[in-house]
């Protein structure tokens, strides 16, 4: 799971002085600790393999949005240390699909569901997250939907 690999990962990153691995996996550990805490009922909780990695997604997304804030701001140094902290988070991640790979899938439910137009676009997007949660940005895949649909 998971949470053990990030536990190991955390102990190799203080053997080998690893400061933005041992900073990165912190506060992943932090992060998910914290989502641990908020499910917990009567006391007892474990996260599971699927909420985790609904928490790793979240801090890979947060770490891009600050990238592009950092970016247009000019802020060369904080932009640089949002993309270390990013490298080490996509490392537990699934490999994301390229833009091309998420335009088939949406081609595919365009054509399964019958859609014809931007009215229909709720129809393919619930289908299209839910067939590429974990595996593609939601913003490619609602660019991908938007794109199909008004053609």
């Amino acid at each position: 799971m998971i949470v053990e690999k990030l536990q190991s990962d955390l102990k190799e990153a203080m053997k080998s002085k690893d400061a933005v691995r041992l900073r990165t996996i912190r506060s992943l550990r932090s992060a998910i600790m914290a989502k641990e805490i908020d499910m917990r009922s009567g006391g007892q909780a474990s996260i599971s393999q699927e909420d985790a990695m609904e928490v790793l997604q979240k801090q890979a997304k947060q770490r891009r949005d600050s990238i592009a804030q950092f970016i247009a701001a000019g802020r060369d140094d904080l932009t640089k240390t949002e993309e270390e902290e990013l490298a080490v988070i996509e490392s537990y991640l699934p490999k994301q699909l390229t833009e091309a790979e998420i335009q088939e899938v949406v081609k595919e439910i365009v054509a399964s569901t019958g859609a014809s137009g931007m009215q229909d676009m709720g129809k393919v997007m619930g289908q299209a997250m839910s067939r590429l949660k974990g595996v593609a940005d939601g913003n490619f895949v609602q660019a991908a939907a938007r794109e199909l649909l008004t053609q």
